[in-house]
């Protein structure tokens, strides 16, 4: 009985491994992860970086709005600019959460690893560019706004500024748009 026992665990841990945990190497459960952490950031550092420019420049337009009503509609434009970097993140999200497939009926993972890291990087570009832009359009719009107030002549060169800050956001969008088309079906021929 003695000299039996050694084939039989070995066989008993194959069996275990293959039935119960179907793991591969290029698709491992954890992939997904990844594809949501993507989705999930790139959401959440563009809603950042939009929430701080609307916050810092509304103030602006808010205190200088005070003493020249006639200028608040002119004033709006930083807010309008720091929303759009809102929507970069949300079109990135909504494209990487399509992106993540689900496991099939028996467990096995059909989004590979390759895929799950192209996301959460696409997502880490687009989230932190928005967050940056945002920074940005909150600073330049609070005291651009305020200045134009004082002197007319500003205005233009306050909306090229900005212009310059919102395309830092769009630079990672378009990053974002590259890597989340770049997956692989290693997967799916497994």
């Amino acid at each position: 009985g003695h000299p039996q026992n050694p084939p039989k665990a070995t066989k008993r841990r194959q069996r275990g491994f293959s039935d119960a945990m179907p793991f591969d190497e290029l698709c491992p459960p954890t992939a997904p992860f990844f594809g949501f952490m993507g989705a999930a950031v790139a959401l959440i550092f563009a809603n950042l970086g939009a929430a701080y420019g609307t916050a810092k420049s509304g103030v602006g337009v808010s205190s200088m709005g005070v003493m020249k009503p006639d200028l608040i509609m002119k004033s709006i434009i930083p807010v309008v600019m720091a929303g759009v970097l809102g929507i970069y993140g949300l079109i990135i999200a909504v494209i990487i959460a399509n992106g993540v497939t689900t496991p099939t009926t028996d467990g096995k993972t059909k989004y590979s690893s390759f895929t799950g890291f192209a996301h959460l990087a696409a997502g880490l570009a687009c989230g932190l560019s928005g967050l940056a832009a945002g920074i940005a359009i909150g600073i330049v719009g609070d005291a651009g706004v305020r200045a134009n107030a004082q002197q007319a002549k500003l205005y233009v060169g306050m909306v090229l500024i900005l212009i310059f800050a919102e395309a830092l956001g769009l630079y990672g969008l378009i990053i974002g748009l590259i890597m989340t088309s770049n997956s692989s079906d290693v997967c799916g021929m497994a």
